[in-house]
C-alpha cells in the first residue's frame, strides 16, 4: 500500500532531482543525459573474485549516481526506473556490442539469438522491506530500451536464494565472497529457457563481483554459459584509470542525504 501511495505522491505533488536536488522533477536534465548518455566501460574489482564475468558500468557509484540509486532502491522512487534502465540497456549493450571489430572491417556480433537479463536476486526480507525488488525493475526497463532499439531481449528471472545470508554491509570483498557462494541457485527447469539465448546477468550496482560471480556460478551449474554482466554503477575504484565516470557536483543539502543513507548500501 505504501508503494502505491509512494506513486501517486510523485504524480501530483512537486519532487526534487533525486540526484542534484534541483527542483524541476524526479530526475533533471543534467543528471538524466549523465546518468544516461554516458559511455559503458569494462570495470574489474581488485582482486576479482573467482568465476566473475567480464562486467560493464554505466557510471562510477558516486555522488548523483549514487543518490539516485538509493532513492529507486530504499525510498522506493520507482519513476527513476525508466532512467536507470535506459543506463543498464547502455551497458548491456556494450557487454554484447551488436558489432565487432574482425581484422580492419565490421561483422555481426552474436549468433542472431536473443539477449536473456538474469538479474541478480534481492534477499527475501530486502525485497519485503522495500516493497519492490530493484535490479528485476531496473532489468525490464532495460529490456523494453533494448527492444524499441530492435534488439531481442527479455527478462529471465530464474536465479532464487537458497540460503540466507548474512548484511554485506560492513564486510570486505574475502567476506563478501564467503557470505554468498552457493546462496544462488537457478529454479528447476530453467536450463531450456537460458539455452535459448545470450545470458548477461544485470544488477544495479557492482562493489566486490562477489554476487556477481555468485550468480553467474548459479547460472553455469544449470547448464548455461555466461557471456558476460552489466550494471548501472561500479565502485569507482573498478574503473580503469582516469575512466571514472561522474555526475555534476552535489548540492550541499543532497551530499548530506548521501551521508545519512550510507550505511545502507
Amino acid at each position: 500500500m505504501w508503494m502505491w501511495w509512494q506513486e501517486i505522491a510523485g504524480l501530483v505533488l512537486p519532487a526534487d532531482c533525486a540526484g542534484c536536488g534541483r527542483a524541476g522533477g524526479a530526475l533533471c536534465g543534467r543528471c538524466a543525459a549523465a546518468l544516461c548518455g554516458a559511455r559503458a566501460r569494462r570495470v574489474r574489482p581488485g582482486p576479482p573474485p573467482p568465476g566473475l564475468p567480464p562486467v560493464h558500468a554505466a557510471v562510477a557509484y558516486e555522488d548523483e549516481a549514487r543518490a539516485v540509486l538509493l532513492a529507486h532502491k530504499e525510498r522506493g522512487e520507482l519513476r527513476l526506473a525508466a532512467a536507470l534502465g535506459e543506463a543498464l540497456a547502455g551497458a548491456v549493450e556494450a557487454a554484447c556490442p551488436r558489432r565487432r571489430e574482425v581484422e580492419g572491417s565490421w561483422a555481426p556480433s552474436g549468433d542472431g539469438r536473443p539477449l536473456l537479463l538474469v538479474p541478480v536476486p534481492s534477499a527475501r526480507r530486502a525485497v519485503a522491506a522495500r516493497g519492490h525488488d530493484p535490479a528485476r525493475r531496473i532489468a525490464l526497463a532495460a529490456a523494453g530500451v533494448l527492444r524499441r532499439g530492435g534488439r531481442r531481449a527479455r527478462v529471465l528471472p530464474v536465479l532464487r536464494q537458497r540460503r540466507a545470508v548474512a548484511d554485506q554491509a560492513g564486510l570486505d570483498a574475502r567476506r563478501r565472497l564467503a557470505n554468498l557462494t552457493g546462496a544462488l541457485g537457478a529454479a528447476p527447469g530453467c536450463g531450456r529457457l537460458l539455452a535459448e539465448g545470450r545470458v548477461v546477468l544485470v544488477d544495479d550496482l557492482m562493489t566486490t563481483g562477489a554476487s556477481l560471480a555468485e550468480a553467474a556460478r548459479a547460472v553455469r551449474a544449470a547448464g548455461a554459459p555466461v557471456t558476460g554482466a552489466a550494471v548501472v554503477a561500479a565502485a569507482g575504484r573498478s574503473f580503469p584509470a582516469g575512466a571514472g565516470v561522474r555526475l555534476p557536483p552535489p548540492r550541499r543539502r543532497r551530499q548530506a542525504e548521501l551521508n545519512t543513507n550510507a550505511h545502507r548500501c
